[in-house]
């Protein structure tokens, strides 16, 4: 499923256009971004919570040459879906 496929379902299940569907789905995806942009956690009970973690700085090998690289430090989104969700993949 891509985003256009998504839009048309929450305006299928809505019963509202599309481009509501659109504007909505595009809210929350930027409500999504700029919390954990900010560091913080979102909980969605029953779906799942995104969080901020942090992955170290480490030494890697480029696998074209063998020479060794240095990979910084960054910061990743980390999901873990919620039992609902467990429950309804498995």
């Amino acid at each position: 499923m891509n985003k256009s496929d998504l839009i048309d379902h929450i305006a299928a299940q809505a019963a509202i256009s599309k481009a509501d569907a659109e504007r909505a789905l595009t809210a929350a995806l930027d409500g999504i971004r700029r919390t954990l942009k900010k560091g913080n956690t979102i909980q969605m009970l029953g779906f799942g919570s995104f969080s901020v973690g942090r992955r170290a700085g480490r030494t890697g090998r480029n696998p074209r040459t063998g020479e060794s690289v240095t990979i910084s430090a960054t910061r990743v989104v980390k999901f873990k879906p919620g039992k609902h969700l467990k429950d309804a993949v498995n």
